[in-house]
């Protein structure tokens, strides 16, 4: 047992979390940032009609179906779609590595890596949204996210038993 009672190989699933959010905010601002700036020049170049009221803040997302626009638009969803199982994942994995360490910290992982890897072929997808599976790691993301879903579940029984169920 470490500090606060918890085992010692707990810290490995907040500090997989710590590393996974260090990416999260990088990809925003070099990735997403950047393809902004880039797609609303090549979309003037080309002499796509109101370019700036279409690509620039607050939009999130490009508007129209130009293939800048739609190259952009995948970018983007890069990271907004970081943020539809982020939360979840930090929530799942703490509770599940109270009592199953080293399974939260390798599901952790997994997801960490299928979410890059998901991240990175749909910021490459120019415009295609299908290529964002292209990766064969992308589905450890779904793995990682449903067994750590599982272990959280394990460890909340847990709580109520006293003792660890497996």
């Amino acid at each position: 047992t470490g500090s606060l009672g918890l085992p010692r190989l707990f810290g490995i699933t907040p500090a997989i979390l710590t590393g996974t959010s260090f990416w999260v905010v990088l990809h925003g601002f070099m990735v997403v940032g950047r393809s902004r700036s880039k797609y609303m020049k090549l979309a003037e170049a080309d002499g796509e009609k109101e370019v700036e009221e279409r690509y620039g803040l607050p939009n999130l997302y490009a508007q129209g179906t130009s293939k800048h626009a739609k190259a952009f638009n995948c970018i983007q969803r890069s990271h907004q779609h970081i943020f539809e199982t982020f939360p979840i994942i930090c929530m799942i994995s703490l509770v599940g590595a109270v009592h199953y360490p080293i399974t939260a910290a390798t599901a952790t992982f997994a997801y960490a890596l299928g979410r890059y890897s998901i991240s990175k072929a749909y910021a490459n997808a120019e415009g295609d949204a299908t290529k964002r599976y292209s990766s064969p790691f992308s589905r450890f993301m779904y793995y990682g996210l449903l067994t750590n879903m599982v272990i959280a579940g394990l460890s909340c029984a847990s709580f109520y038993g006293g003792k660890p169920i497996l």
